[in-house]
């Protein structure tokens, strides 16, 4: 059914239009962004006494570096997801067999951004970085609420497409 290709090609669209509105965010704001990675790294607001700030990371250029690489997974998300809904667009009304294969861009770019959220945020700064102990600079709920989303849409795109009747 077109309308439910249309939905998967819309649920991609939207995700890359939020991929590139928080890199854009990011280059345009850097410094308000910029002072979250330097605190989750340097973990200088987790809990007193915290056993696992020996993981803290307080050197000016990895901050940046981190965050440079944040920016960078963030635009290629956007990149990927802006690809995949034109690829899947040109493809609209093709046989099944064809509109399913483009869908490896959708895949790709909304693993991409998975990674980010999930491996970044959550495990890597939630976890590793102990970054949910700050009550100043947590991002593990928008996260978790993005991670979600990606995987909802992962799942729907990955559902296959049969031919148009």
């Amino acid at each position: 059914m077109i309308l439910i290709r249309l939905a998967k090609i819309a649920t991609i669209a939207a995700l890359a239009a939020y991929a590139f509105i928080v890199a854009y965010d990011n280059v345009v704001d850097y410094g308000s962004n910029y002072e979250f990675v330097k605190h989750v790294l340097s973990m200088d607001t987790t809990f007193p006494g915290n056993a696992l700030t020996h993981r803290a990371i307080v050197n000016e250029n990895v901050w940046r570096a981190a965050y440079a690489l944040i920016i960078a997974i963030e635009g290629l998300t956007a990149v990927l997801l802006v690809l995949a809904t034109f690829a899947l667009l040109k493809r609209l009304k093709a046989p099944a067999e064809v509109f399913n294969r483009v869908k490896v861009w959708a895949v790709v770019g909304l693993t991409v951004g998975f990674g980010l959220w999930f491996f970044g945020f959550m495990v890597v700064a939630g976890e590793y970085f102990a970054m949910w102990q700050s009550k100043v600079w947590n991002a593990q709920e928008a996260a978790f609420r993005i991670t979600t989303v990606i995987l909802g849409v992962l799942v729907f795109v990955s559902l296959p497409d049969g031919d148009l009747a």
